[in-house]
């Protein structure tokens, strides 16, 4: 821990000599507009495949939510990517001699000189890495109730807290690789100086992992991802923590809990389905075990 503050305070005190404290914000614009449009676009695609995959009761599988959450990125980060690399283009550069100035002229002088394909380049990292991530992330939260060993229904705002911040900490190991080695190619530019800050010279995403590997070793694809996890992990520990109270608050507007800071249920409210509801579930069991026993026959 010694060593990373270490490292950290020597590159702060670098980059405000070299940029001064204008480059701690480099491309943070870019990054705050691209935000709210990745927001929506992942949970509207996710709601809609969520839904498409639930059976008669609402119900839907572990690995098909998986699959929903990995697709909802990959289609949130297709519609913002652009901004992405506008975003890694600003960061790279030194904001005393700028190559690019603002979101704007970056999006417009990539098209420019580079093509559109410039403006996509290294998005197939994104579908590799989307995956790994929504795996570790939900396969570690749906599981931490063994952990604490009670149901996820009694956790408390810290230990929902807890539970994103481990949940993001495995998931971002896991896809850190592919982050790394897509800035690179997002970075790299031969037209731009010192290669637009790219320390590998490479020809594609293959060629890109061989030379960072071959140069600086396989470490070196988890460079600067503890720098990273003291941004992300809380954010996903405040951003589960909401979620769980958030959930709470409507529960008890509606009448269903005595408290928004407990589960506890509210007395004399009904929590029992109805007599339509009852057959409903009937008929679904009793046609999903027709299914099975077709299928055991063949």
């Amino acid at each position: 821990m010694g060593l990373f503050i270490c490292i950290l305070e020597d590159t702060a005190k670098s980059q405000s000599v070299n940029e001064g404290i204008r480059g701690f914000w480099k491309g943070n614009l870019v990054s705050c507009l691209r935000l709210f449009p990745y927001s929506v676009v992942h949970l509207a695609t996710y709601k809609q495949i969520v839904h498409l995959h639930m059976d008669e009761l609402g119900y839907i599988s572990q690995w098909r939510a998986i699959f929903a959450g990995g697709l909802a990125g990959i289609s949130a980060a297709l519609a913002t990517y652009p901004l992405e690399v506008a975003e890694t283009r600003l960061i790279a550069q030194n904001c005393r001699e700028p190559t690019y100035r603002g979101v704007v002229h970056t999006l417009s002088k990539i098209y420019q000189t580079e093509g559109l394909r410039a403006l996509y380049r290294g998005f197939s990292l994104t579908i590799l890495g989307a995956f790994p991530f929504s795996i570790g992330c939900y396969a570690v939260y749906i599981n931490l109730d063994k952990l604490w060993r009670e149901p996820q229904f009694r956790f408390t705002p810290l230990q929902n807290f807890i539970n994103g911040c481990i949940a993001a900490g495995v998931a971002q190991t896991l896809s850190y690789p592919f982050e790394t080695v897509k800035r690179k190619m997002q970075a790299q530019n031969p037209r731009l100086p010192h290669y637009g800050g790219a320390d590998v010279h490479f020809t594609g995403m293959l060629d890109c992992f061989r030379q960072v590997i071959r140069s600086k070793g396989i470490l070196t694809l988890w460079s600067g991802i503890t720098a990273n996890m003291v941004k992300i992990v809380p954010y996903f520990g405040l951003l589960f923590s909401c979620f769980e109270m958030c959930k709470q608050v409507c529960l008890y507007r509606n009448g269903y809990i005595v408290s928004p800071l407990s589960y506890k249920l509210a007395p004399g409210v009904d929590q029992s389905m109805g007599p339509t509801e009852v057959e409903e579930v009937k008929r679904y069991l009793k046609n999903r075990n027709f299914q099975s026993q077709q299928g055991s026959r063949w």
